[in-house]
């Protein structure tokens, strides 16, 4: 008597044309993903790889960006900030954010297997630069199912894009005549650009909790 041996589950290649069902499946028969070594997204129906991460063009800037967005969440627990959590924003779109902050049942909520569905309120990628995925497609997936912000750090650049929701279109939110940026969804949301730029943390959360304290005036 001859048994059949199950199929194997292909490997995710880049470039890869998939649903997100079959993005998931292969996704979850990776190797890595007992070793937590790598991360795959799914943009507009195609998979993409990423690279290995460099410490000052992004482990650090990352770090920087999740202190900020915690400090805020301490003074505003019903809202939940997640570091490169999966989110299943549509059928052809599974990307995995540098950072996301959303508060539960307004766009998104959190799944019964512990995923993010629907649309945060806040996300954050940390990019090389103009050239990345994150302002081209990814940030055209973000508009259309209705992100409200978007904040795109060009490391390489030197630049900190912050887009809006406006209307259907992404509008660039300008520093004021301070050097700040104000969330026009999270109240006291503030960022200091150029000391985030430069590193400066301690002037990072002093001007955020200017913008907190702002909130009780």
């Amino acid at each position: 008597m001859t048994t059949t041996s199950p199929k194997t589950i292909p490997l995710l290649e880049n470039g890869d044309r998939l649903s997100r069902h079959e993005f998931e499946r292969r996704y979850g028969a990776m190797p890595y993903q007992k070793t937590g070594s790598n991360k795959a997204e799914l943009i507009e129906g195609i998979v993409y790889m990423a690279s290995p991460l460099r410490v000052r063009s992004h482990a650090q800037p990352h770090v920087n960006i999740i202190g900020w967005l915690w400090t805020y969440q301490i003074s505003n627990p019903d809202t939940i900030v997640a570091d490169n959590p999966t989110v299943r924003l549509n059928p052809k779109n599974e990307p995995q954010p540098d950072a996301v902050m959303f508060i539960p049942g307004r766009g998104a909520s959190i799944t019964e297997d512990d995923y993010i569905a629907g649309a945060p309120e806040l996300v954050v990628e940390i990019a090389a630069s103009t050239v990345s995925i994150d302002l081209h497609d990814k940030k055209a997936a973000y508009c259309r199912n209705g992100v409200q912000e978007y904040i795109v750090w060009r490391t390489l650049d030197r630049e900190i894009d912050w887009f809006s929701l406006q209307d259907g279109e992404y509008i660039r939110l300008e520093p004021d005549k301070n050097g700040i940026i104000k969330s026009q969804v999270f109240p006291g949301l503030w960022l200091a650009v150029e000391s985030m730029l430069s590193g400066t943390m301690a002037d990072v959360l002093a001007k955020l909790q200017a913008g907190l304290n702002s909130i009780d005036c």
